[in-house]
């Protein structure tokens, strides 16, 4: 049998332990069990404002998710800019592959994949082929890379 003294000692050091989690400078058992209350509730506070700015977060990655397009023609080929604000890995080998099929040369290119991507191509016709391309069908390819690279990374998810 548990004598007395030993159940109230348990529940004297469980006590501390709670004054001591919750930061609490209280003395007798009920203030210490009140601001362990309120120190809970505080807490759940916090997960709130957490969880809403999670999901804002998300929100607002969801409304930009693709990168931005821009296509100008030059003397001799194209400039084409692709930026968006977050990371997008893979997506390079999808807009190379984009070029490839088009048949055009990258005669010069920029690239940055750190916390953001942004791609800066100086892209020419290949001269063995017939038909020339026009800017909005440059556009068009690299928009398409960034469609199917999205839908992959989607799906990985």
């Amino acid at each position: 049998m548990v004598s007395r003294e030993h159940k109230r000692a348990a529940l004297h050091e469980k006590l501390q332990l709670l004054r001591s989690i919750t930061n609490s400078h209280a003395v007798n058992k009920t203030t210490i069990i009140v601001d362990a209350s309120k120190y809970i509730e505080e807490l759940k506070q916090k997960v709130e404002r957490l969880n809403q700015d999670i999901s804002a977060a998300q929100t607002s990655n969801d409304q930009n998710p693709l990168p931005m397009v821009t296509v100008e023609t030059l003397e001799k080929g194209f400039l084409i800019n692709v930026f968006s604000e977050k990371c997008c890995p893979g997506l390079l080998v999808s807009l190379l592959e984009a070029f490839e099929e088009l048949g055009l040369n990258i005669l010069e290119a920029r690239v940055s994949c750190t916390d953001s991507f942004q791609l800066q191509a100086v892209g020419g016709e290949n001269e063995e082929q017939s038909e020339s391309i026009d800017a909005q069908v440059v556009k068009q390819a690299v928009l398409q890379a960034i469609k199917n690279w999205s839908e992959g990374t989607d799906q990985q998810e």
